[in-house]
């Protein structure tokens, strides 16, 4: 297997169901605790191994590359304040240079359209998708579970998944299960959005991916899927018919961030996971809870 050094981040959404908030800021850069939502799926690909992160923008979405870049006059403060904790902070999320690249999303053409606007970044080589609205919270991260499983296999397509309740299937894409080895199988169909009684399995697709650079070539072809967009599914569903999917069943728990439950519960989980506020967090989520 070719070593999955490059990941492609889609953030050219424009985040309506988080209005007004999302009207100046862009919703991959809504806090999740003390981080931004696309700063914990960075995170997430840099301990999976990942060199390169390719982040595919729109417009107003320049506070994300800023993000990702030096601020010359707030280190200038933190030095002067000797704030050495908060430069290390700094310094840690910085990608070094010439690892992380932008490119743009003219048009809102759905997620498979997004994915083709990195083509010429990623290059002919297996890549890794992640959704910045989906975060796995677990050590080892969802990608990096991925990964491991892909060194397994010749030229992978694997896709994460997880279950869910069979009256929720119709929200998601969901996978038919073939032969299976732990918790990776072979995928057997993908359907997008099925009705209960037509469900293949409670396995649904989440925001991690692991692709072959021919995804590409069928994307080309610019066919127009649900809501007049370019969909990855239908991609998937395509290329399958001449390479192999798999789906591995991930460990850890997602949370759905491009929902407000979804996005809510995140800084909840994130927040009991940490040993500096988690104690803090309890008490008062106690106290909210006997007032409510």
């Amino acid at each position: 297997m070719r070593p999955i050094r490059k990941a492609v981040f889609p953030v050219a959404g424009l985040g309506t169901r988080f209005l007004p908030a999302t009207k100046a800021v862009p919703k991959e850069m809504l806090p999740v605790v003390d981080r931004p939502l696309i700063q914990h799926v960075v995170d997430e690909a840099r301990e999976a191994g990942i060199e390169h992160f390719i982040f595919v923008t729109g417009r107003n979405k320049g506070v994300i590359e800023d993000h990702f870049d030096r601020q010359f006059e707030l280190e200038h403060a933190l030095t002067e304040r000797q704030r050495q904790t908060d430069l290390a902070l700094l310094a840690r999320d910085l990608p070094g240079p010439g690892t992380a690249s932008f490119t743009r999303q003219q048009l809102p053409l759905g997620l498979g359209h997004a994915v083709w606007c990195a083509r010429e970044l990623v290059g002919r080589e297996p890549f890794a998708l992640l959704l910045p609205d989906v975060l796995v919270q677990h050590r080892p991260g969802c990608l990096a579970q991925m990964i491991e499983a892909a060194r397994h296999i010749e030229r992978p397509n694997i896709i994460a998944v997880e279950q869910v309740p069979s009256d929720r299937v119709h929200m998601y894409g969901v996978i038919g299960i073939g032969e299976r080895n732990g918790s990776l199988f072979a995928v057997t169909e993908m359907v997008e959005k099925p009705a209960r009684e037509r469900a293949p399995s409670n396995l649904i697709i989440t925001g991690r991916y692991i692709l072959q650079p021919e995804i590409f070539d069928v994307l080309a072809q610019e066919k127009r899927g649900a809501g007049g967009e370019i969909q990855i599914t239908d991609a998937m569903i395509e290329l399958s018919k001449t390479q192999p999917f798999y789906a591995l069943e991930f460990e850890g728990r997602s949370f759905d961030c491009g929902s407000k439950v979804g996005f809510l519960a995140a800084n909840v989980a994130y927040a009991l996971a940490r040993e500096d506020i988690a104690p803090a967090m309890r008490a008062e989520l106690r106290r909210l809870l006997d007032e409510g």
